[in-house]
């Protein structure tokens, strides 16, 4: 059973340009209970099934499990609950830190979110210059939330 710590920041758009051209993802969601949640996702040409539970703070549970691609297209195009989540995510490593950086689009387009996973909840960071703000616990821009209330509907 694996835990998820991770920070979630805005990001200054004129501080920050892609340094590659990312991966596409598509995720929808069959469960957004507040004790857990239930993803589908396809990024680039798997699929994955993660069953995430209660934060705690910035931590929580968090199990991901590779599916067929066709079958998590399948789910996303018939079980999950829409709007799906579409995103292009960015990866960069900053000072010994890996930046997943979100560039949504559909529902949520101009919505530009980088996230950094931790080893603990405490662990200090030296943040890259185009962090704009933190939100992580701003639930507002938790995909599962986005996926109910889209970042244009604000």
């Amino acid at each position: 059973m694996g835990v998820e710590i991770e920070r979630k920041y805005l990001i200054n758009e004129g501080k920050w340009q892609p340094q590659n051209e990312g991966v596409n993802i598509r995720q929808g969601y069959l469960c957004t209970e507040k004790e857990r949640t239930v993803r589908v996702r396809t990024k680039g040409n798997k699929g994955y099934l993660t069953i995430k539970g209660e934060n705690q703070g910035i931590s929580r549970m968090e199990m991901e499990y590779e599916i067929p691609f066709d079958d998590a297209t399948k789910l996303l195009d018939s079980l999950c609950h829409k709007p799906l989540i579409e995103k292009t995510r960015h990866i960069e490593e900053h000072l010994g830190h890996t930046w997943e950086i979100d560039v949504f689009f559909g529902d949520n387009e101009g919505l530009i979110v980088a996230e950094v996973e931790l080893a603990s909840a405490d662990e200090e960071i030296k943040l890259p210059e185009w962090i704009e703000r933190e939100v992580s616990d701003d639930k507002r821009y938790y995909n599962s939330c986005l996926s109910v209330k889209p970042y244009k509907t604000w």
